[in-house]
């Protein structure tokens, strides 16, 4: 069956820990003007732990006390990593003197290359082949760069990326747009992220390049995908494939972007269901939003992962727990009968309990609701446990009962709740503590502990398939 054409270029290694943990940072086209980004670049960096040297021949002074010099080539030090905050045109000779200088790696923020049509395609070719000559990882062009939030290290133009916290999840998205505004999400819900990384253009650096030493890192617990789309999109399903990390994708083009994708990226964004076949067949579940691919991996690094797509249910409001039954049978998974044990052991818990089978309704909280989810999350024919209570002060979460649950039943414990923030988030904090991953909404907590499910069937089944080339 054809599903890709393979692309016929060679691929490049390159000494990513120049890229993502370097010693010496070098900012080509820094300021002392605030808005511009070369002044934005070099505030981010200045103090990441290593020296920086801003790098402007038109340039005097100093910029964060550090006295600006005209060319990388005039640095007496070994540069690792150069920000480029230069335009189009200036970047193929920028490269050439990193190559000179003995640079490992660059960013590339300015756009003007291969998504701008036949000139730009040419100006990013040429500084593709002179940095594969020099051995130069290159992030970008057309990025705003990456940040890896556990060693302070903000290679990135934005504000605020510096507010990331530290965490167990890995973004790499083909928009560096998208990788902020995930990343900013995380931030505002609590998720801690090990990297994210924006790809731009790939001109030489990756998915496959990011995912390998992604997958290598002792930090990522999980690693997720914004795709458009890509020329060799076999190479990096058997990256995937071949990764230990879990990883989830968002392809996205279902409808026709594809002219405008390819003016973003240079994206060429292929057929969609081909894509998200090819992903299930190669062990990538994929998922329909950001928010979506945020929860799954969230969830992925920092629980364990289901052995299979049957999923037990506890609430203590009926509601919310028909909409995520409803929710979790619309996507597949399944709802398997409890144990005559566990029943037994649920209604010994509860005399008169709502309704005992699965879902499991206790019919409001109350002090015994943690020993009735750890139950459900002792049943054998249960691989993922879902969990839905209202907060309701005088009772607070079962946070005592649920603490190492996961852990000692080898199975993602999600709970899913709502209430007034002011009194919700400290218990939400307590309860995330040991290990639970919180939402406020039956629907995300449904989509989430769907996409886990699917990715128990996915890997179990991923057995790639000979991929033609269709040239």
């Amino acid at each position: 069956m054809l599903l890709f054409r393979i692309r016929a270029d060679v691929t490049h290694q390159f000494e990513l820990d120049r890229l993502f943990d370097p010693s010496s940072i070098a900012v080509v086209g820094a300021s002392t003007k605030e808005g511009k980004i070369g002044y934005e670049a070099m505030e981010n960096v200045h103090d990441f732990g290593g020296r920086v040297y801003p790098v402007n021949p038109s340039a005097e002074g100093t910029a964060f006390g550090e006295p600006f010099v005209a060319s990388v080539t005039d640095i007496d030090d070994d540069v690792d990593l150069a920000l480029l905050c230069v335009p189009a045109p200036v970047v193929p000779e920028v490269i050439e003197e990193c190559g000179a200088a003995g640079v490992g790696a660059a960013v590339i923020y300015s756009g003007g290359f291969a998504e701008a049509g036949d000139d730009g395609a040419e100006i990013q070719r040429r500084l593709t082949e002179t940095a594969n000559e020099h051995g130069i990882a290159l992030l970008g062009p057309n990025t705003s760069g990456f940040v890896i939030p556990r060693t302070g290290l903000y290679g990135s133009f934005a504000t605020g990326v510096e507010s990331f916290p530290a965490g167990d999840l890995a973004i790499v998205a083909q928009s560096g747009g998208v990788a902020h505004s995930i990343a900013f999400q995380a931030t505002r819900e609590r998720r801690g992220l090990s990297a994210m990384v924006g790809l731009g253009n790939r001109a030489n650096v990756g998915f496959e390049e990011v995912i390998e030493y992604l997958d290598g890192d002792p930090d990522t617990g999980a690693i997720v995908l914004h795709v458009e789309g890509t020329d060799d999109a076999r190479s990096l399903l058997e990256t995937c494939y071949d990764a230990e990390t879990p990883i989830f994708a968002y392809k996205v083009g279902e409808a026709d972007v594809g002219d405008f994708a390819e003016s973003h990226t240079g994206a060429l964004t292929g057929d969609h269901a081909l894509y998200q076949a090819g992903f299930a067949q190669y062990g990538v579940p994929t998922v329909d939003s950001t928010s979506q691919l945020l929860d799954a991996g969230h969830v992925a690094a920092t629980a364990p992962l289901p052995d299979g797509t049957n999923v037990g249910v506890v609430t203590a409001q009926a509601g919310p727990g028909i909409i995520i039954a409803d929710r979790l049978k619309q996507a597949g998974v399944s709802l398997p009968p409890l144990e005559d044990e566990t029943r037994a052991t649920v209604n010994e818990i509860l005399p008169g309990i709502t309704y005992s089978a699965n879902p499991v309704d206790t019919g409001r909280p109350m002090p015994e609701f943690g020993e009735v989810v750890r139950a459900v999350a002792a049943d054998e024919n249960v691989d993922a446990v879902l969990v839905y209570e209202l907060h309701e002060a005088a009772l607070g979460f079962p946070t005592e009962d649920l603490d190492g649950l996961a852990e000692s039943v080898g199975k993602p414990v999600v709970f899913a709740t709502a209430g007034p923030e002011s009194l919700l988030e400290p218990d939400r904090e307590e309860l995330e503590s040991v290990g639970v991953p919180v939402f406020e909404s039956p629907e995300r907590a449904a989509d989430t502990v769907a996409a886990l499910a699917e990715y128990a069937r996915v890997t179990a089944d991923a057995a790639p398939a000979e991929v033609v080339d269709n040239a």
